[in-house]
């Protein structure tokens, strides 16, 4: 069973083992759109005393919700599964929407999935239940009798501040730049014990400074730069466009300064995931980790 955590930031974390009593950090899925079986497509959740807040729904992320579950990981069974933060509408982080939108339906849950995020989502989501009209039919008036209410989504397509407030957790929306979508996200919640930053996908933006600054956690996406990659034109006007380089990440780290930066939905391109690593630690000093599917922070 991997170590998820070294034990000089807050103690050894094993999967399913030692889990912090306040918020943590699952990992539901590390990948991106590359179809590579041993990452799930980017989705994180925050639990915090026993609920979970989703962060974005890439392909696979109701079954990685389930072996979090099974390794002893609260908050995520199906039927708790119904709040969720999308960062932009990119296909990868949102093909596992109809899946949350209705296995946990099946499976139990009878609430309504609060779903945030921005412009766009509501169309989506329309279409979505409209695609799926026949199952919704067949499952409430046929013989599996399902509720009429565990699909529905109530939809917020929110701006920048504050987004979702309740006894766990304020939740802070902001902007970031991700290539030519008109918008895209970066999230930060607070809680009792630990505040968490989640750039979603973005280039270097001073937003993610101000959003974390000292913050417990900061999740970022990051690509590794290789030889290959810079010899390919197009493809570096695109990263240079959409996301953030392991030395531009590691400066911005040292300035916002969180306590443990860990890299999610990384671009390999190619490079060893050590080598990843070693670009980002070349530049920051501070403690930095790369994610895996089900890893806790």
């Amino acid at each position: 069973m991997r170590i998820l955590l070294m034990g000089l930031l807050w103690g050894t974390v094993v999967a399913g083992q030692g889990l912090r009593s306040g918020a943590e950090v699952v990992v539901l899925g590390s990948g991106t759109p590359n179809a590579d079986p041993d990452r799930a497509g980017p989705a994180v959740a925050v639990i915090v005393n026993g609920q979970s807040y989703l962060v974005d729904c890439g392909p696979g992320i109701v079954r990685r919700a389930a072996a979090a579950a099974r390794q002893g990981v609260p908050g995520l069974r199906m039927a708790d599964l119904k709040t969720l933060f999308v960062t932009h509408l990119h296909s990868d982080h949102t093909l596992g929407y109809p899946d949350l939108i209705f296995s946990p339906w099946v499976l139990g849950r009878t609430q309504h999935l609060a779903a945030y995020g921005p412009r766009g989502l509501g169309e989506m989501t329309k279409h979505i239940l409209a695609a799926w009209e026949k199952d919704i039919a067949v499952r409430t008036e046929g013989l599996e009798h399902e509720s009429r209410t565990g699909y529905l989504v109530d939809v917020h397509e929110i701006g920048p501040g504050v987004v979702y407030k309740d006894a766990n957790v304020t939740v802070k929306a902001f902007a970031v730049k991700h290539g030519s979508w008109d918008e895209a996200f970066g999230y930060r919640f607070e809680t009792a014990d630990r505040t968490i930053v989640i750039s979603g996908d973005t280039t270097p933006v001073e937003a993610v400074v101000k959003a974390c600054d000292g913050c417990d956690v900061l999740l970022h996406e990051v690509y590794a730069w290789s030889p290959a990659a810079a010899a390919n034109q197009p493809s570096r006007a695109y990263f240079s466009a959409f996301h953030t380089s392991a030395e531009e990440l590691a400066a911005i780290a040292t300035r916002a300064k969180p306590k443990l930066l860990v890299l999610y939905h990384q671009m390999f391109h190619g490079e060893p995931e050590g080598e990843l690593l070693r670009q980002v630690r070349e530049h920051y000093p501070g403690a930095v980790v790369s994610a895996h599917d089900l890893d806790v922070y």
